[in-house]
């Protein structure tokens, strides 16, 4: 028979439990940034980092990106998530450096036909360590200004918090999009608006 447990002393503390990453090696596949054909002209590249409610990098996030193509439209070949090298995929995951920098090469979306209301965007789904869940979030592009202000999102925000949703160029063919986890203590950089889905 087990020997009784000694109770005399203070209780042992409760071990922690560790909530992710559990995506670091099922989730990220070769050539997950490349959205865009090999070579395609069009390119452009999505870049930034991935920050903390303290500002520090966070290292180990993992972005997806869901995107229309040029044309408005998803790609509807079949295996488009494989890389070829040859096709337009609509979607990437892209995981962050040590620095919690991301980058990203793909094409310029369109707006969905039948939508003239929604300005073209990229679909982002964060995830990161300490998550319970993945957040949402979008990146528009300053070229679609004047679409900005009919979208149902950006157009039902305040222009600080709008600007959170907003690539900034950043050299030719190049934009800068950061993700901003938490609001910081000094109020600066904003914290990126998350979407939520019923």
């Amino acid at each position: 028979m087990p020997a009784a447990a000694d109770r005399s002393g203070p209780p042992a503390p409760t071990p922690a439990q560790t909530l992710g990453p559990f995506f670091g090696h099922a989730l990220p596949f070769p050539d997950g940034a490349r959205i865009a054909p090999d070579g395609h002209p069009d390119t452009l590249t999505v870049h930034g980092h991935v920050r903390d409610g303290a500002g520090a990098p966070v290292a180990d996030a993992l972005l997806e990106f869901w995107q229309p193509g040029p044309d408005g439209r998803p790609p509807r070949e079949p295996g488009s998530l494989h890389r070829d090298g040859t096709r337009f995929t609509g979607f990437g995951r892209v995981p962050t450096d040590a620095d919690g920098h991301y980058a990203l090469h793909t094409l310029s979306p369109a707006a969905p036909p039948g939508r003239p209301d929604a300005a073209p965007h990229l679909a982002v789904i964060v995830h990161a360590r300490g998550l319970l869940h993945h957040l949402f979030t979008r990146v528009y592009f300053p070229e679609h200004t004047a679409a900005h202000a009919a979208d149902p999102l950006l157009s039902t925000l305040p222009p600080q918090r709008a600007a959170t949703l907003l690539a900034r160029p950043d050299g030719p063919a190049r934009y800068r999009f950061d993700v901003q986890l938490q609001q910081p203590p000094n109020d600066t950089p904003e914290e990126t608006v998350f979407l939520a889905f019923h």
